[in-house]
């Protein structure tokens, strides 16, 4: 079924039709009772849609695939990957769909996405859908990723299907429609590599340079240029995860954007307590994506990018695979200067303070705060409370840390942080593990509140307001070790 969409939105199908070999056509599982549980507003303006529109039974039609705009052409995109380490040749979309492009307010062309969706091609074996608890968590992730100035995907709507899903327990059906600036993954490039038809593989790398990094284009080796521009992403992309404090849990090639966006929040959390090697993920049996190695596992995938690219660097294999090392190598560089960047901001502290005397006070902070068990979050905004005068709340957070804290505190004050900029470094509320739990238990019983007010507190995170005080507080002591699942 065909549809028009409403306020001058129109669709685009630039990945299907540009790269065919990359995607099989498909339609969306019909829903049998369709109903609209969240709709992202102020995105729908963004992209040029009618927001009371997108509310009509016409709208969520449109919303979750069984209404496909004109323009469109709905895919099911391919790509391989390797997950925790294993290469898999043929992974793809097995419940996802591309619907198709849309030029925003902005003129920046942005995929629309669904996800839950039912079967395709690439199902492996699965059932193709979504169960709800997982897209809300992704559409309040996503948006306090958005909302803290980390590059993400969005999220614009939450659709329940009127299907009951077969999981541990049964569980309602939903499809989460996603907005992406594109769903081109490290995957994708695997995926054409592997096909033997450097062609192919040339024209998916010249429509991701035309469609992110244009100015590559114009480089000597545009290539490469465009490689190294997306190591700087994802380097820059990582650090932010990390002065956040949030843990992806699942980094494999598969979920690594060209973009630079973060994307597929499954088995994802922000740390409580302080702690280096904290994984969340239920199959994560062995740590490889914790929060300490997330840099790493970003660089060992882009070597595998690097991989897939060595043809387009250069004729001999030998100059290629130099041009690939040197170029992977400034992964390290960029991300150090993100990460320290960041972490002086959030100490309040001025460039002119010497290398050795912040990576000292920093080093020493994070050795009290795991000691400790402090929270991660809560810890830096007590600090900016602490430049100002109020000293109880990090003397709270350290507890018989306390005299500890307090002789690195006289030495880091001798420095004159500034807490204001603190403020603006250090967020008070983050989708915390156990309000987010909370809101998707409440939302199986038909609340949505829960979910209505998480999602207020964390899309304005700088904003300390009144009332808020729950959203701004570390989980108590009975909530456990928090495991997550992917989803699926």
């Amino acid at each position: 079924m065909t549809a028009t969409t409403h306020a001058g939105v129109t669709f685009g199908n630039r990945f299907a039709r540009e790269l065919p070999e990359l995607s099989a056509p498909w339609e969306a599982e019909p829903a049998p009772a369709p109903h609209l549980v969240l709709l992202n507003e102020a995105l729908a303006v963004e992209l040029g849609f009618d927001a009371e529109f997108l509310r009509s039974s016409d709208g969520v039609s449109v919303l979750l695939g069984a209404s496909v705009p004109e323009g469109a052409t709905p895919v099911a995109q391919a790509y391989a990957g390797h997950q925790f380490g294993q290469y898999s040749p043929r992974l793809g979309d097995g419940r996802a769909l591309l619907l198709g492009e849309v030029t925003d307010t902005r003129g920046r062309l942005r995929d629309i996405h669904l996800k839950g969706s039912g079967r395709t091609a690439f199902a492996r074996g699965g059932d193709g859908r979504a169960v709800l608890g997982p897209m809300l968590r992704e559409f309040i992730v996503s948006e306090a990723m958005h909302a803290l100035g980390i590059p993400t995907t969005r999220s614009l709507s939450v659709t329940l299907t009127g299907r009951q899903v077969q999981r541990d327990d049964v569980l309602p059906g939903a499809v989460l429609t996603r907005v992406a600036s594109s769903h081109l993954r490290v995957g994708s490039f695997q995926f054409a590599r592997a096909t033997g038809d450097l062609e192919l593989l040339r024209r998916l790398a010249d429509h991701a340079i035309a469609r992110h990094f244009p100015s590559a284009a114009k480089a000597a080796n545009p290539y490469l240029a465009f490689f190294e521009r997306v190591v700087s992403a994802q380097a820059k992309l990582v650090a932010q995860w990390m002065l956040v404090g949030f843990v992806h849990g699942v980094m494999n090639t598969d979920n690594m954007t060209i973009s630079g966006e973060t994307i597929d929040y499954g088995p994802c959390a922000f740390l409580d307590a302080f702690d280096p090697d904290a994984v969340f993920s239920s199959i994560d049996l062995q740590g490889r994506y914790s929060f300490r190695n997330q840099p790493h596992a970003a660089g060992w995938n882009l070597a595998r990018f690097a991989e897939t690219l060595l043809p387009l660097f250069a004729d001999d294999e030998d100059a290629a695979v130099a041009l690939a090392e040197q170029a992977v190598s400034g992964f390290g560089p960029v991300y150090q200067e993100a990460w320290v960047s960041g972490m002086r901001s959030k100490l309040g502290l001025p460039g002119d303070v010497a290398p050795d005397t912040f990576e000292r006070l920093l080093g020493e902070l994070l050795t009290l705060m795991q000691r400790s068990g402090a929270d991660y979050t809560s810890t830096f905004r007590a600090l900016g409370a602490y430049a100002r005068g109020n000293r109880t709340p990090a003397l709270d957070i350290f507890g018989e840390a306390g005299p500890a804290f307090r002789t690195w505190a006289q030495a880091w004050l001798a420095l004159s942080p500034n807490a204001s900029a603190m403020d603006a470094a250090n967020p008070v509320y983050i989708p915390r593990n156990h309000l987010v739990e909370e809101a998707l238990e409440a939302a199986l019983d038909d609340e949505l509140e829960p979910t209505r007010r998480l999602l207020a507190a964390v899309t304005a995170p700088f904003d300390e307001r009144p009332g808020l005080d729950r959203y701004a507080t570390g989980a108590p002591q009975d909530f456990g070790d928090y495991v997550t699942f992917c989803g699926t």
